[in-house]
């Protein structure tokens, strides 16, 4: 077979969380380009309806359904119903997540925030991060499973984070134990489901140009605060995901199940001077 063989992903079912915007849409576009039918999930019906006008104009097949992830019993329905309206599912990206806001220290580590401290954290900011994050993750894999290990075939993708590999002082803690669940419930999932030939994998992001926390990251100030921790000396765009996306959605990556694979510039790597 030849290598662009492997990547093919014509007529695919697909679901992905959060799917509207950002790294989610990123994941819809490449797919849908490709030849897959996408479902977007999404908490926004004015993002689902903007985005599903823009490209379905393409001639890409796609469609948009609100749902929210910690409304587990609706995100089954929606599973569901693009399951039965596809005839399978094929590929499940559970990537819906939430910007914590601040951690204890400022972007460029100068300076300590009393907000972001843990003494300061409140419940509410937590509950609601974990609730998403990882709550909102486990409710997506479950839903996924139940489709496609009756076929015995179908991939799932975790986007986790490099704050699940490395604490990131300046993103607030809750953000930090969620991705780093996930990750290892994706590890769980990935063992428990290799007998179905269902493989299980996270892309985990460095720093990302979203609409996540407000858009805050589109600010020239956020930007430079990150690429100072990024040895490629940048923030990424969204189309940088598609090539990682599409070979893990795809046969290209068969034998690859329990990975959590950074796409960050560089970021573990460390940093030298100039």
């Amino acid at each position: 077979m030849k290598a662009a063989e492997m990547y093919k992903v014509a007529d695919y079912g697909v679901i992905v969380t959060g799917g509207a915007s950002g790294i989610g849409l990123s994941f819809t576009e490449v797919m849908a380009e490709n030849g897959a039918r996408v479902t977007m999930l999404d908490i926004h019906p004015e993002r689902l309806e903007t985005e599903t006008k823009r490209l379905t104009a393409k001639g890409w097949d796609v469609r948009g359904m609100r749902a929210d992830v910690t409304d587990h019993a609706a995100l089954n329905r929606a599973f569901d119903e693009t399951a039965g309206l596809y005839g399978r599912l094929d590929v499940c990206f559970a990537n819906a997540g939430v910007d914590p806001g601040i951690g204890f220290v400022t972007l460029d580590r100068r300076k300590r925030i009393p907000e972001g401290a843990i003494e300061n954290y409140e419940d509410e900011r937590w509950n609601h991060v974990i609730d998403i994050n990882l709550n909102g993750v486990f409710a997506t894999i479950r839903a996924a499973a139940k489709h496609m290990k009756p076929r015995r075939s179908g991939r799932i993708i975790v986007t986790t984070s490099m704050a699940a590999l490395y604490v990131e002082a300046g993103i607030g803690a809750a953000y930090m134990a969620a991705k780093a669940g996930a990750a290892h419930l994706m590890r769980n999932a990935a063992l428990e489901l290799a007998k179905y030939n269902i493989p299980v994998n996270a892309i985990a992001p460095g720093p990302f140009i979203t609409n996540i926390g407000g858009g805050w990251m589109h600010t020239k100030e956020v930007q430079d605060a990150f690429a100072q921790g990024v040895p490629l000396g940048r923030p990424a765009s969204t189309e940088e995901m598609k090539g990682l996306a599409l070979f893990l959605a795809s046969p290209a990556s068969s034998y690859i199940t329990g990975a959590q694979i950074p796409i960050d510039g560089g970021c573990l790597l460390g940093n030298v001077a100039d």
